[in-house]
């Protein structure tokens, strides 16, 4: 095991164990949550793999200095190449393997909440719902207290797990979009793995999610009735609301500088996170939708994540059409490393973002008032496109998740990239997600409805 915890003074009231599910948007998401804690003088435990934990911390653009860490080892899995070709479902299932060794962090979790709660007076657990089974022996501790975090939108969770509650509901402004099956869009294995952890998440003493009521306030409270009444804090979104403009040019990713030179709203960001995987052909027609758009454009064109991206292979280099990057040379950029997606998006140039609609996304985009154009992949994502298009209307659909499988043509893409960038339509969706972002801030201020569902949660866990 690798840590950096130290024994608690014998006085501590109460101290959290934060246990990320080992995807990154999952993994910064807790460690996001850390901050949040922190500042009331209560230690927080970060607890993974040590792969994870070195995934976690390497990417987080924050401090975690007074975050306790603990990597615990697990037992040896394979970590395959992302595979686009899976005509079986869209989601990345070679990170299976990841998911399932990350079940072998029970031991060392249990061992580790025994300690704690023999030195502090009240343990809190907060667990991924997707890690229920790691922390399943918190129930048999007399001191210890669990609360499931969400890492989806409460949209999705209404829509997939109370539909019938959603569709009988008497409450005003709830939007209910016939989707395809919940298997298609995870795969079987991976359904099969959620379903194990749902009837293990029974046992949670509340529900945390990182969303806000300023955003899905109805479905938060149709959430509440889905949950049998257990509590439920709605207390993001945890992502940093401005972003310090960092002048080293020394500390600064080279697109920060091509940005400054832009006119603002002029760029749109093109980003599918870290679990989507492109066959050529799809990416062929990206790159000439983006070129034929003759819009400013920054495109992070990396292949996903593999369960290990420490296991010593490279990542596959993504090849563009010949000559492309030459003659988009004035007019985009392509990042093929690590790019810094909320300094890009909280940039005065950007004025949109072309997205896969993670959860995480979605949030980062609407705190810093930049609209969606929605190209939904798998998961809580074909859902999160509908809460942004139709719902919000603070975006618009790049592909339909009716025509998942077919390939997106250059043709669309420029349409879509036109229409977000350059016209009234767009113009007027660019309004409605800044009057949002503005809501969303307000929740975050002082009397605001996120603050205080933080302040509730700190006051309920140290009483």
């Amino acid at each position: 095991m690798a840590s950096n915890g130290k024994s608690l003074p014998c006085q501590t009231k109460v101290v959290v164990v934060l246990i990320p599910f080992p995807v990154q948007s999952h993994l910064n998401q807790l460690l996001q949550l850390s901050h949040l804690i922190t500042p009331h003088n209560i230690p927080v435990h970060y607890v993974s793999t040590i792969t994870h934990i070195r995934q976690a911390t390497l990417r987080h653009r924050n401090s975690i200095s007074n975050i306790h860490l603990h990597g615990f080892e697990v037992p040896p899995f394979v970590s395959p190449p992302p595979n686009p070709n899976n005509e079986q479902t869209p989601f990345p299932t070679h990170l299976l393997p990841s998911f399932e060794a990350s079940s072998h962090l029970r031991d060392p979790v249990r061992n580790l909440l025994h300690s704690l709660s023999s030195q502090a007076k009240r343990v809190i657990v907060i667990h991924d719902s997707l890690m229920a089974s790691v922390a399943q022996d918190a129930s048999n501790m007399p001191n210890v207290e669990t609360y499931t975090f969400k890492c989806s939108s409460a949209f999705f969770h209404t829509i997939f797990f109370g539909e019938e509650k959603v569709r009988s509901s008497s409450l005003e402004g709830l939007h209910v979009p016939e989707f395809a099956s919940l298997e298609w869009c995870l795969g079987t294995q991976f359904m099969d793995f959620i379903t194990r952890q749902m009837d293990l998440g029974k046992f949670s003493d509340g529900f945390i999610f990182n969303t806000s009521r300023a955003i899905e306030g109805a479905y938060i409270e149709l959430m509440e009735v889905v949950t049998g009444g257990k509590k439920i804090w709605a207390v993001g979104p945890l992502n940093p609301l401005v972003i310090e403009k960092n002048d080293d040019s020394k500390g600064r990713h080279l697109c920060m500088e091509w940005l400054d030179k832009q006119e603002p709203n002029s760029v749109i960001y093109v980003s599918f996170g870290t679990t989507t995987s492109f066959k050529e052909e799809q990416i062929k027609e990206i790159a000439i939708g983006l070129e034929q758009s003759k819009q400013k454009f920054i495109w992070v064109l990396r292949d996903a994540d593999k369960g290990d991206i420490f296991d010593g292979s490279e990542a596959k280099r993504l090849e563009l059409p010949n000559g492309f990057e030459e003659r988009v040379e004035r007019m985009g950029l392509v990042v093929r490393d690590w790019a810094p997606q909320l300094e890009i998006l909280s940039h005065t140039s950007t004025g949109g973002f072309m997205s896969h609609c993670g959860w995480n996304s979605c949030l980062e985009s609407l705190t810093m008032g930049v609209p969606i154009a929605a190209w939904p992949m798998h998961s809580d994502q074909p859902s999160n496109a509908v809460l942004i298009t139709d719902v919000l209307k603070v975006g618009l659909v790049v592909k339909d998740w009716a025509q998942r499988n077919a390939l997106v043509s250059a043709s669309v893409i420029e349409n879509a990239v036109r229409r977000l960038m350059a016209t009234k339509e767009g113009d007027e969706i660019r309004e409605r997600t800044m009057k949002l972002k503005k809501a969303i801030h307000r929740s975050k201020d002082e009397g605001g409805v996120s603050r205080m569902e933080v302040d509730s949660f700190i006051s309920h866990i140290t009483k």
